[in-house]
């Protein structure tokens, strides 16, 4: 007879042959920042989590320096008086992410910060990029992401992160990068971002919902594994230096394809809508908060990905005591 059981006996042996464990340096903090000053907003989808101005981001930010996070990605909230189609608020070097990223690395420095690229927030139509006559359109849009990215590397930003899915847009941010002297930032791409239902509580965190129609002729299917191999081998050909897989926990089979395709580290984004789904049962006392997360957390990095963009990174902290 095997004795399989033997090696699941106590706390001590579990611990010892535990193959995939998790770590504060895994993860990746998405911060929502609003304009204005000591306002704090809580975004009602999402029960915990909430919008903050500049000053008070950077108060946070101690706190999660001090629990031992070193990465942040981060997405601004824009009024609707500075919305247009052509993303005009996006390449401000003065606007909200730009003022952001300087005043964080400045603060911290030894931070990792991914912002977000692309044209949703900053769209009149909450699309991820220009439109004309309801068609998003490719060439115009990454000539903008590519500025849009120069103006967060004069920033100090890390890497980019462009999150719109356009056809060559890696290949173009990477160019303009280069040609503007900042070899160094690094390019983190939404590789395999699917049209996904899972969305809904980070468009009410940021008003970014599409004005019109939907995402499916930019976003991947969800019924496709190779076509998210593909893109994902496009972008790494043209220079992303890690690559997303996002949502997460209904791709878990696209991040193990994907990281055995790639030899760049592959990154899974847990989204609104999954961590809305643990908070909303939780509440309810139909599963516990923290075995949830924890569970979750270590399926999504057993199932491959090098890192985690997650909502859920201070409580995996707390209840993990990393």
């Amino acid at each position: 007879m095997k004795r399989h059981r033997i090696l699941r006996k106590n706390t001590a042996i579990r611990a010892l042959v535990e193959e995939t464990r998790l770590h504060a340096s895994d993860f990746i903090v998405p911060l929502f920042i609003i304009e204005g000053k000591d306002r704090t907003e809580p975004i009602t989808s999402m029960p915990g989590y909430f919008r903050m101005t500049l000053d008070k981001t950077l108060k946070e930010l101690s706190a999660i320096h001090t629990e031992g996070l070193r990465s942040v990605l981060l997405f601004v909230m824009v009024p609707e008086q500075k919305k247009d189609n052509l993303g005009t608020e996006a390449i401000n070097p003065h606007g909200l992410m730009q003022t952001s990223i300087y005043a964080i690395k400045d603060s911290f420095p030894d931070l990792l910060v991914f912002s977000d690229v692309a044209l949703d927030p900053y769209s009149s139509f909450g699309h991820d990029g220009i439109v004309e006559r309801e068609k998003i359109l490719n060439d115009e849009t990454i000539s903008v992401l590519a500025e849009m990215s120069v103006s967060h590397a004069e920033a100090g930003v890390d890497f980019v992160a462009p999150s719109d899915m356009m056809d060559g847009r890696i290949s173009a941010i990477r160019k303009s990068l280069e040609a503007t002297r900042h070899k160094e930032v690094g390019i983190l791409s939404y590789s395999a971002k699917f049209a996904s239902g899972f969305y809904g509580p980070f468009r009410d965190a940021l008003d970014s919902a599409p004005g019109f129609g939907d995402k499916k002729t930019y976003q991947l299917n969800p019924a496709n594994i190779k076509e998210a191999i593909k893109e994902t081998l496009t972008d790494v050909e043209e220079g992303a230096d890690i690559v997303m897989v996002k949502p997460a926990l209904p791709y878990l089979d696209v991040i193990r394809a994907v990281k055995e395709r790639v030899h760049v580290p592959v990154a899974a984004y847990q989204v609104s809508g999954e961590y809305a789904m643990i908070k909303a049962a939780s509440a309810q006392g139909w599963l516990d908060h923290d075995t949830a997360v924890v569970e979750t957390l270590t399926s999504i990095r057993r199932a491959g990905a090098d890192c985690i963009a997650t909502y859920f990174a201070r409580d995996a902290v707390r209840i993990l005591g990393l």
